[in-house]
């Protein structure tokens, strides 16, 4: 028995033989940052990750630019990069004129939002849930209608900032309302990085209830350090879609305190241990990780990352 035997022999032995590696970190991982990153930057990063193998990628985010001021360049990040068949090229939009910029712009897919928590919904969105989702649905018939991927991403998931924790029922009603607006996949976020294992797998088997479970994706933050662990908790259960951001790159801009994505690099080391295909280049995205991390001037966040650049540099 060799060492990933071993591994998943210790894990169970129904974990998924292939994983889906969505890179947010070109979006999700770049919108709180409060310096500028030119395009041209932003356009080169989309590139080399796809180049290493990344198939599904959140390229842009097609918000106001008063909110979320890094993310103004969505139009010009999506016209300057080398599209490659294959890819699937998302892009965030929070209501039509959002959804209008990602069909012009020729995104693959669009991605719109809700919160399990109503006072993050109040202060991210400055609307109630309901409300939220009453605003979506004119953008999810749009989005059917003009033939593209439509995701869903379900934010404080585990825990809100402002309310604390969050129930099941809040996050499965969640789950119920998109899949009703038709969405193709939905995101189960941790977007401050509370969640544990045991909880972890109880969201996501309750949620599984109401959508299948290979069209449910895990998003997790690594503020408390449990990002990995909440991984093998998901796999365990069947998830086989995560988010990861290259460099470890993020943490979001309503939620203080709250630390980047899972690292891309940790979650290849992860996945690779494990005997599980993904299809992307891990010494590649290494490389692009230590890159994006000196482009912005910036501590390396990925901790394989930073442990492998260094043994290169040892060998």
């Amino acid at each position: 028995m060799n060492h990933r035997e071993q591994w998943a022999d210790g894990l169970g032995r129904d974990l998924p033989k292939r994983v889906q590696v969505v890179e947010v970190g070109p979006r999700d991982g770049l919108q709180a940052e409060s310096t500028f990153i030119s395009t041209g930057t932003k356009i080169e990063l989309v590139n080399r990750l796809v180049d290493a193998g990344v198939r599904r990628i959140e390229a842009a985010s097609f918000v106001s630019p008063k909110w979320i001021p890094q993310m103004a360049d969505g139009a010009a990040v999506m016209a300057g990069m080398d599209r490659k068949a294959g890819v699937t090229y998302a892009a965030l939009t929070p209501n039509m004129k959002g959804l209008d910029a990602a069909i012009a712009s020729k995104a693959d897919e669009v991605v719109i939002f809700g919160s399990a928590s109503e006072p993050f919904s109040l202060r991210n969105i400055n609307c109630s849930v309901a409300e939220s989702l009453e605003r979506f649905a004119p953008v999810a018939r749009r989005a059917k209608e003009e033939g593209l991927r439509l995701r869903a991403s379900i934010s404080c998931s585990f825990g809100c900032p402002y309310q604390g924790p969050v129930s099941v029922d809040a996050v499965v009603d969640m789950v119920r309302r998109f899949r009703d607006l038709g969405c193709d996949e939905i995101d189960i976020a941790d977007t401050i990085g509370v969640g544990t294992v045991h909880h972890v797998r109880r969201v996501i088997q309750a949620a599984a209830t109401e959508f299948p479970l290979e069209r449910l994706a895990g998003h997790f933050h690594d503020t408390y350090g449990q990002a990995l662990a909440n991984i093998v908790g998901a796999l365990q259960v069947g998830m086989s879609v995560f988010h990861s951001s290259v460099g470890g790159l993020g943490g979001c801009p309503y939620a203080k305190g709250a630390t980047g994505n899972v690292a891309t690099e940790d979650l290849l080391y992860l996945l690779d241990g494990l005997g599980i295909e993904t299809g992307i280049d891990l010494d590649a995205i290494v490389s692009i990780g230590d890159w994006v991390s000196q482009q912005m001037g910036r501590d390396n966040g990925a901790r394989a990352g930073k442990a492998l650049i260094a043994k290169r540099v040892r060998d």
